[in-house]
């Protein structure tokens, strides 16, 4: 440290504990306005949020105040006096050359000296990470200091965004898009979009985003037609065969049969030796369904006897032929354009934005997509982009993060029959992903509703404002021990500030997210204005309209 901020004193340690400490601020700035300089700027002695180092000895540790309070005591003419408490949790050690070290191996005793730390001692902390010049905000605690993170930890190991509605989640994804391609003008993103807030349609037919027009690429995916062809034999199951039903093994059982049949036919078209169940290659839907069809009406001799699968498919068929009949689920089930083999290769293009206009992040717009069917074409998209980078040979120069926008919504903790497929996917790409190169970035307002193998194997976390207590808790228990305190400042965040946790930051850091510019196309309605100037009628008809065409646009 300096000797300016060594000479700045602010407290004792009164009691140390392996997951925190407490210390008595000196009677000097236990004062109504305790304000202490160091260097250029003056702060608070021992304010919320601030950072502290304890000497005792060789030992030297970085701690973050998160707790103040005060204690009266008399004494024995009963004349009162008020002494002042902070409480410290310890994020790391600075060695004899001041090198900060995460975590602590040496623990002071009750006695040591506590001094603040300054806007040189946090530059001398986060110097590695400066180097990066990924920089995401400035410090809650030193309004002049912008926090850089570290991008390889980021987004090579998984990370989270999680916070209450309206705490700042949309644009803090949005803030961390832009400055991430600012940063690195080779990323390469893919984003589902659930409610069109990043990338959106005008009226008039135009595209609007929040992302520079040359480097996002715009996928409606009512347009886009991920065909069922490209499915895996799980999805497929996912989507027509209802796992509750009495039936559903033998369903499952005689789909799987057919399914390698229509693609061995295929594969000898395209002139591939061997293929499996999830090869994806062209197969005909209408075959599938016309062999289950057959072996449910199949009768012997001469109508006298049932085959051995009479009546087996009828819940099958029935399912079958609303999907296809429903006009929601033309883009999965009727492709137009990709309905051979060989239009995969420009699917994918499309996707990791090599396609006829080059991108580096592809928003895969999803709110006109029927809720009960996103899981299986959020599954689709995050397998597609997990079996993408696995077969690339150059996985390694062409790394992929997938951001799965309000991710509690089909990839849940509870393991339900509707989201099984997608949850699984998912879960595969958290725990194998990364090995190839494709990492995910999940964004959720309920983290207790999110799959726990998801969140287990994100390594950094960005909380913003979460004020339910069960949410709380459960980010308390995402985070080692020694921090787990700081879950308690998260419903005291403003709009866009988070508490940035885990392997990205060189410590926990609360931090006030860059505005993003422009900003996403927010899906707040604001009552007060709408009731005073709102219209005095509305196109009922035409909303009948869009209701019965499935369109929101």
């Amino acid at each position: 440290m300096s000797d300016t901020t060594d000479n700045i004193l602010i407290a004792y340690l009164t009691e140390v504990r392996a997951d925190g400490m407490d210390a008595r601020i000196v009677a000097e700035h236990a004062t109504a306005a305790p304000i202490i300089r160091l260097g250029d700027e003056e702060i608070l002695a021992g304010h919320l949020g601030s950072y502290v180092v304890i000497r005792q000895s060789h030992i030297g540790v970085l701690a973050l105040v998160f707790k103040m309070w005060e204690r009266d005591r008399f004494d024995q003419a009963g004349n009162r006096a008020t002494d002042r408490f902070i409480a410290l949790i310890p994020v790391g050690e600075l060695n004899e050359s001041n090198v900060f070290i995460r975590g602590v191996r040496h623990y002071p005793t009750p006695g040591a000296a506590v001094y603040a730390v300054g806007l040189a001692e946090i530059n001398a902390i986060f110097s590695k990470f400066r180097d990066y010049q990924f920089f995401i905000g400035q410090l809650a605690s030193h309004k002049d200091y912008h926090l850089s993170l570290d991008p390889r930890a980021l987004f090579g190991r998984h990370f989270a965004i999680v916070g209450q509605s309206g705490s700042g989640k949309s644009w803090t994804v949005t803030s961390l898009i832009q400055h991430t391609i600012a940063a690195m003008p080779k990323t390469h993103l893919i984003m589902l979009d659930l409610h069109g807030e990043y990338c959106w349609k005008t009226p008039d037919g135009s595209i609007e985003s929040a992302f520079p027009s040359e480097r996002v690429n715009y996928v409606d995916a009512m347009e886009l037609e991920m065909p069922y062809w490209m499915m895996t034999y799980a999805e497929l199951v996912d989507l027509f065969i209802d796992r509750d039903d009495p039936g559903s093994s033998i369903q499952m059982a005689f789909m799987r049969e057919i399914l390698q049949q229509l693609k061995r036919k295929e594969a000898k078209n395209v002139g591939l030796g061997v293929v499996s169940i999830d090869t994806p290659i062209f197969f005909s839907l209408a075959e599938l369904y016309m062999q289950f069809k057959a072996a449910n009406e199949e009768r012997k001799d001469f109508g006298k006897t049932k085959g051995a699968l009479f009546g087996q498919f009828d819940e099958f068929l029935v399912r079958m032929q609303s999907r296809f009949n429903d006009v929601r689920y033309d883009f999965l089930l009727k492709p137009k354009k990709r309905n051979t083999s060989d239009s995969m290769a420009e699917l994918l293009r499309e996707f990791v934005g090599l396609g006829r206009k080059k991108a580096n992040i592809t928003v895969v717009d999803l709110s006109s997509v029927p809720t009960d069917v996103r899981p299986a074409v959020s599954a689709q998209v995050g397998r597609l982009a997990y079996e993408f980078n696995y077969w690339n040979p150059r996985r390694r120069e062409f790394p992929i993060t997938l951001i799965c926008e309000e991710a509690h919504a089909y990839i849940p903790r509870e393991k339900s029959s509707q989201f099984e497929g997608t949850r699984k996917m998912m879960e595969r790409i958290a725990k194998e992903g990364r090995k190839y190169g494709v990492s995910i970035g999940v964004v959720s307002q309920r983290p207790t509703e999110l799959s726990e193998t998801m969140l287990a194997q994100c390594s950094s976390y960005i909380c913003l404002r979460t004020t339910n207590p069960d949410d709380q808790q459960y980010i308390r228990g995402l985070v080692p021990e020694a921090e787990g305190d700081l879950a308690d400042i998260l419903s005291s965040l403003g709009r866009g500030e988070a508490l940035v946790l885990g392997e990205a930051a060189p410590l926990p850091t609360r931090v006030q997210i860059y505005r993003p510019n422009p900003e996403p196309k927010s899906n707040d309605v604001d009552y007060f204005t709408a009731w005073r100037e709102g219209p005095d009628d509305l196109d009922v008809e035409g909303i009948v309209d869009n209701w019965r065409n499935q369109n929101r646009h």
